[in-house]
C-alpha cells in the first residue's frame, strides 16, 4: 500500500524563452498550476511549485538568426520578460529557474551520464538530414514537411502542431530545411537513442492497465494512441552548437535533446531552491509519500507521459507522476493564436494595458479554460465577464457588506440575535462550499471550483436581496443586525475561498475586513466551521471597490491592436511571385487570351477541387476543367465574364477533356479571384491584348 501523501511536487511546463508568455499559455498551463499550488497550500500542505525558462530549444536559435543576435542575448532578454510577468501576474512559483543555470547543466549532465554508464541508451549510426547550403545537420524545428499522421504541410520533425503526433523528422512526407528552404540530403552521424521499445510493456502496464484511467481523457487517449501504435528507440543527442553538450567521449559539437535536457530542469529548479531554503531537494522527487504532478498543454503530453517517465524509470531513483493535467488550446477571436504572426494577447502588454487588473484576465481564462476542448478568447467576452461577474456580482456584494456595516455600525462586526432558519440554511450553505470546491479542484475541475466560487458571492446577494437590511434597519434593528453579521460571514469567506482564483482580490479583500495574516490568517478549514469568522466587535477596514467597470473605448483598443497585426501580417505576407524566364515578343503573342462567359458549371465527381464549365469564347462554347470548386459554388459563377486562354492544347483531366485554362490571381489572404476584363460591356470573344 503506498504511503499517504506527504508532500506535493508540482511542476509548470518550462516556456521557451524565444518569445513572451501569451493568454494560451496561461489558460493552458500556468493559471490552473497556480490555483491548485496556492490551494495546497492553503490545506498547509508541504508543497514546491517549480518552473522555469526552457533555453535550448532550436526555436531559440532560430529567433537568433532572425533577430541577428546570438542564442544567449535572445534568452536572457525573454528570461527576464517571462520571469518579471509571471511575478507581476501573481502565478506563485516557489523557484522559477532557467535552463541555462550551472545547477542545470550539472543536474542534466549527471543524470545522462548515469544512464550511459548503466548502458540505457544505445549508440547507432543513423542517417540524419542535412541541409548542404547551410553545411549543417538539420535539427527537427530546423525541418518542416508533411505530417504522416494528418497531412498538415507544416509539420516540425519532431512533432505535428496540428494533430499533436509526435514523431521522427525522417518519417515527414516532402521534408525542406527551414534555414535554406533546400531540401535536405541524409548524411550518417553518430547519436545516443533511449530505447522507448523497451519500456513499452512496463508503460502499457503503467498508464493503460494501471491506475490511469483517471487521467483526462484526451491525456490518456493520446498516451494509448501513442502505444497502441510501437515505440521506437528515441535519439536523446542532436548535432548543434547551443545547448548541453553531450557528456561522453565522442561526442564533440553534440547537445543533448531539448526534451531530455528540459524536464530534467524540474529536477534543478527543485535543487536551486531546496539550496536556498536550507531544505533537502530528494523527498521532492524521490519518496514514494510524494505525490508529483505535470501541468502542461496537450502539444507536451507525449513527452511528460511517455519519454520523461521512462527516463525516470531508467534511472530507478525518481518517482513518477501521480498526474498530468493537460488543457487543450485557447484560440484568439476565433483564429489560432499565433505568435509569429503577432495573433496573440502578451502577458507583459496587458500588464501595461489593464494595471492592476491580473485577477480579471485570471477569472476570464478560468471561466474560459480549453479543460476539455479548444476554446475561443474574445475580448467581448472579457468586458461582459468583468462587468456582469465580477463588478456586479462579487464586487457588488462586498461593496453593499462594507458601506452599510460602515452606516450603520462604523465599521464594527454587530453582535446576532437569534438566527432564523434562513440564517441557518445561508450559513449551513456557505460551511458546505469549502467542500465542494475542493472536490472540483482536487480533480483538476477549475472552471468548476471558480464558478462554484461565484456561488459563494451569488448566496451573499440573494442574502441581502431576501432580507433587505436598509429597510429593517428602520422596523427592527437586532435583525438587522443578524442580517448584516451573517453577510460579513460570506465576505470573509470570499476572501478566503477566492485566494486560489483571484490572489489579488482576495488580498484587497482581507485588508478591507481587516483580517489578519500568517498565523492569525482564517484558512480554508475554518470557512467549513460553526464558529464564525468575523468575531462580533472586530472593526473592519475602509472600503474600496475589489472590480472597476472596463468600458467599451478599452476593448475596441485591443480589437484595434489585433486588427492592425492582421493588416501587418497581410502586407508581410504578399509576397510577389518572382519573375518568370525572359521569353521572345513571338513567345507572347502566341497567346490567344478572350473574353468569355460562364454559361453552366458542375462539379466534377470525386473531386474535390474540380468544376466543369461551359464557357462561351466568342468563336465556340467550350468545356473547361477548372480547379477553383474549394473557392466558388457552380451557382455563384453561372454568368460571370472571365478571360480565357483559348489555344492551350487540350488536356485530359479525371476523363473530361479540358480545352482551355480560365485567368485567376489570390489575394493577399489566398483568396482565389478572376482576373476579369475591364468592363460588362465587352463582348465575347474579344481578344486581350
Amino acid at each position: 500500500m503506498k504511503d499517504p501523501i506527504k508532500r506535493y511536487t508540482i511542476t509548470a511546463a518550462l516556456p521557451y524563452t524565444n518569445g513572451p508568455v501569451h493568454i494560451g499559455h496561461l489558460a493552458g498551463v500556468y493559471v490552473p498550476a497556480d490555483i491548485y499550488a496556492r490551494y495546497q497550500r492553503l490545506q498547509g500542505k508541504d508543497i514546491v511549485f517549480v518552473c522555469g525558462s526552457d533555453e535550448h530549444g532550436v526555436p531559440i536559435t532560430i529567433k537568433a538568426k532572425k533577430e541577428g543576435i546570438t542564442p544567449q542575448q535572445v534568452v536572457d532578454k525573454y528570461h527576464a520578460i517571462i520571469k518579471q510577468s509571471f511575478e507581476d501576474f501573481g502565478i506563485s512559483f516557489d523557484n522559477y529557474s532557467r535552463t541555462s543555470a550551472e545547477i542545470h547543466h550539472k543536474t542534466a549532465s549527471h543524470f545522462f551520464e548515469n544512464l550511459y554508464n548503466d548502458n540505457k541508451f544505445i549508440e547507432e549510426v543513423t542517417e540524419q538530414f542535412y541541409d548542404e547550403a547551410a553545411g549543417q545537420f538539420l535539427a527537427d524545428r530546423f525541418i518542416v514537411g508533411t505530417c504522416p499522421k494528418c497531412g498538415f504541410e507544416e509539420s516540425y520533425g519532431d512533432q505535428c502542431e496540428n494533430c499533436g503526433t509526435s514523431h521522427n523528422a525522417t518519417d515527414l512526407i516532402n521534408p525542406k530545411s527551414a534555414i535554406t528552404g533546400a531540401i535536405p540530403t541524409l548524411k550518417e552521424t553518430k547519436h545516443w537513442f533511449l530505447p522507448l521499445d523497451q519500456y513499452e510493456a512496463w508503460l502499457k502496464e503503467w498508464i493503460i492497465k494501471g491506475h490511469k484511467k483517471d487521467w483526462k481523457t484526451n491525456v490518456y487517449g493520446q498516451c494509448k494512441s501513442w502505444i497502441d501504435d510501437g515505440l521506437r528507440p528515441r535519439a536523446v543527442t542532436r548535432d548543434l552548437d547551443w545547448g548541453i553538450p553531450v557528456p561522453v567521449k565522442g561526442a564533440e559539437g553534440k547537445v543533448l535533446y531539448v526534451w531530455f535536457d528540459a524536464p530534467i530542469g524540474y529536477i534543478s529548479a527543485t535543487k536551486e531552491w531546496a539550496i536556498r531554503e536550507g531544505k533537502d531537494w530528494r523527498p521532492y522527487w524521490r519518496d514514494e509519500s510524494t505525490k508529483l504532478l505535470h501541468f502542461i498543454g496537450k502539444d507536451n503530453i507525449v513527452f511528460h507521459c511517455i519519454i520523461f517517465p521512462a527516463m525516470l524509470k531508467a534511472d530507478g531513483r525518481y518517482i513518477l507522476p501521480d498526474n498530468v493535467p493537460a488543457n487543450e488550446f485557447l484560440n484568439l477571436e476565433g483564429n489560432k493564436i499565433s505568435t509569429s504572426k503577432n495573433w496573440a494577447v502578451w502577458l507583459h502588454e496587458y500588464l501595461k494595458e489593464f494595471p492592476n487588473q491580473q485577477d480579471v484576465l485570471r477569472y476570464v481564462l478560468t471561466a474560459n479554460a480549453p479543460e476539455t476542448k479548444d476554446n475561443d478568447f474574445t475580448w467581448s467576452d472579457f468586458q461582459a465577464r468583468n462587468n456582469n461577474e465580477l463588478v456586479a456580482v462579487f464586487g457588488n456584494f462586498i461593496n453593499r457588506v462594507v458601506v452599510l456595516t460602515e452606516k450603520y455600525y462604523q465599521g464594527v462586526v454587530p453582535k446576532p440575535g437569534s438566527l432564523s432558519e434562513v440564517d441557518l440554511q445561508v450559513l449551513k450553505e456557505l460551511r458546505a462550499y469549502p467542500a465542494v470546491i475542493s472536490s472540483s479542484i482536487e480533480r483538476y475541475r477549475f472552471r468548476e471550483a471558480q464558478m462554484e466560487l461565484m456561488n459563494v458571492a451569488r448566496l451573499g446577494n440573494k442574502y441581502l436581496a431576501d432580507e433587505e437590511p436598509w429597510k429593517t434597519i428602520k422596523t427592527d434593528e437586532e435583525r438587522t443586525k443578524t442580517v448584516m453579521y451573517v453577510a460579513l460571514q460570506i465576505a470573509s469567506a470570499l476572501a478566503v475561498l477566492s485566494e486560489p482564483f483571484l490572489p489579488f482580490t482576495s488580498d484587497k479583500l482581507k485588508v478591507i475586513l481587516n483580517i489578519g495574516k500568517g498565523k492569525t490568517a482564517l484558512k480554508w478549514s475554518h470557512v467549513a466551521s460553526k464558529k464564525g469568522l468575523l468575531p462580533s466587535g472586530h472593526t473592519i477596514g475602509k472600503g474600496e471597490l475589489l472590480f472597476s467597470k472596463i468600458e467599451d473605448e478599452q476593448i475596441q483598443q485591443q480589437l484595434d491592436k489585433l486588427q492592425a497585426s492582421k493588416k501587418a501580417n497581410e502586407v508581410m505576407n504578399a509576397t510577389v511571385t518572382p519573375q518568370k524566364e525572359t521569353i521572345q515578343f513571338d513567345d507572347f503573342t502566341k497567346l490567344d487570351m478572350r473574353v468569355g462567359t460562364i454559361l453552366e458549371a458542375e462539379k466534377m465527381p470525386k473531386a474535390k477541387k474540380l468544376l466543369v464549365l461551359k464557357v462561351d469564347t466568342g468563336i465556340d462554347v467550350r468545356t473547361i476543367v477548372s480547379g477553383i470548386a474549394e473557392s466558388f459554388s457552380p451557382e455563384e459563377i453561372i454568368g460571370k465574364k472571365v478571360t480565357v486562354l483559348v489555344n492551350l492544347a487540350p488536356r485530359a483531366l479525371r476523363g473530361v477533356d479540358s480545352e482551355g485554362m480560365i485567368l485567376m490571381t489570390e489575394t493577399p489572404e489566398g483568396k482565389l479571384v478572376f482576373v476579369n476584363p475591364d468592363s460588362d460591356s465587352v463582348v465575347n470573344g474579344a481578344t486581350i491584348n
